[in-house]
C-alpha cells in the first residue's frame, strides 16, 4: 500500500451495457498526516461533488459501469492534467493538487504547499489508478460492443463569483466544444435537458468538460464523452451540512436518467 494513503484510489463496478460513469469528484477521504495541514475549512472538504452515488443510482439498473473516486479533489484532483496545465487559460482554476478552495482560501493552514515530490506521489498513488481504470474499462466495453460512452458526472454551487457570474445554469452539458462525442448525440441530450421544467441548461458553456472528458472522447474511434456539470441547489443544500433533498432531487433526477438512456440508445445503435 502506499505511502501516501492506505485507502483504495477508487470503487468500481462493473457493467453490462457500453457506459461508463465516472465521478473524479465525489471522493471525501483525506488522510490524517494531510489532514493536519488543512485548514478547518478545508477538513470540511466543501467542493465535493456531495451525494452523486445517490443521485445516479439508477445506474445499476441501467447496466452502466460506475467508477467512483475515494479520496477528496485536494488531496489530488482526478479531473486534471496529469501536468497541471490549466482547462481553461486565462481563466481561474484549481490545479492538480489545489492550494486553495473555490472561495479562494488557503487549504494549507501554515502555508505548506505540497511540493513536486509530493505532487508525483500523490499522482501515482491516486490519480494514476484511477485513470488505468477508467482507460482499461472504455477498452474492455469497446472490444465487447465496438462502441463505448463516458459520461463524467459532476456538480458545483450554483453561485462561485470566483469561476463564473451571476448563478450557473443547472444542467451544464459539456463536449469540448463538440470534439468529444458525435454532435448528434450532444444536440439530444441539450434536448432532453431543454424540456426539464424547472431546470436551465447549456451545451459547452462555462464549463465544456475537463480532462477526463477530453481525454477519452473520441467518436471517430466509436468513443463518446460528456460530462454533465450540475448546480448542487437542483438536489441538495449547497451549504453546511450539504444534506442530500429526496424531494428536489426527485425532479431532476428522471431527467439525468433520461439523458442516460439516450446516451446508451445512441451508442448501441452502432454496435458491431
Amino acid at each position: 500500500m502506499s505511502t501516501v494513503t492506505t485507502e483504495p484510489p477508487f470503487r468500481f463496478h462493473p457493467g453490462k451495457r457500453p457506459l461508463l460513469i465516472s465521478m473524479p469528484h465525489v471522493g471525501t477521504y483525506v488522510p490524517p498526516q494531510l489532514a493536519a495541514r488543512f485548514t478547518d475549512e478545508a477538513r470540511q472538504v466543501p467542493d465535493t461533488d456531495w451525494h452523486l452515488e445517490r443521485l445516479y443510482d439508477f445506474a445499476d439498473e441501467l447496466g452502466a459501469s460506475v467508477l467512483i473516486a475515494t479520496h477528496s479533489r485536494y488531496v489530488v484532483d482526478l479531473n486534471r492534467a496529469p501536468d497541471g496545465a490549466s482547462l481553461y487559460p486565462g481563466q481561474s482554476v484549481t490545479g492538480l493538487c489545489p492550494v486553495d478552495t473555490f472561495d479562494d482560501t488557503p487549504i494549507y493552514a501554515a502555508g505548506d504547499v505540497p511540493d513536486e515530490a509530493e505532487i508525483a506521489q500523490r499522482r501515482e498513488a491516486i490519480w494514476q489508478p484511477y485513470h488505468r481504470q477508467l482507460a482499461s474499462e472504455l477498452e474492455r466495453l469497446k472490444s465487447l460492443h465496438g462502441v463505448a460512452a463516458l459520461w463524467d458526472a459532476h456538480s458545483i454551487r450554483s453561485v462561485l463569483p470566483r469561476f463564473f457570474d451571476g448563478k450557473l445554469p443547472d444542467l451544464n452539458l459539456g463536449t469540448a466544444q463538440g470534439a468529444s462525442c458525435d454532435p448528434a448525440l450532444a444536440q439530444s441530450l441539450l434536448d432532453i435537458a431543454g424540456q426539464a421544467p424547472g431546470f436551465t441548461s447549456v451545451l459547452n458553456g462555462r464549463f465544456t468538460g475537463g480532462y477526463i472528458t477530453r481525454q477519452h472522447g473520441r467518436p471517430a474511434q466509436g468513443v463518446h464523452a460528456v460530462q454533465l456539470e450540475m448546480t448542487q441547489c437542483s438536489y441538495m443544500q449547497e451549504a453546511l451540512p450539504f444534506d442530500y433533498l429526496p424531494e428536489r432531487a426527485a425532479r431532476v433526477q428522471p431527467h439525468v436518467r433520461r439523458m442516460l438512456e439516450a446516451v446508451l440508445d445512441f451508442v448501441e445503435r452502432r454496435q458491431g
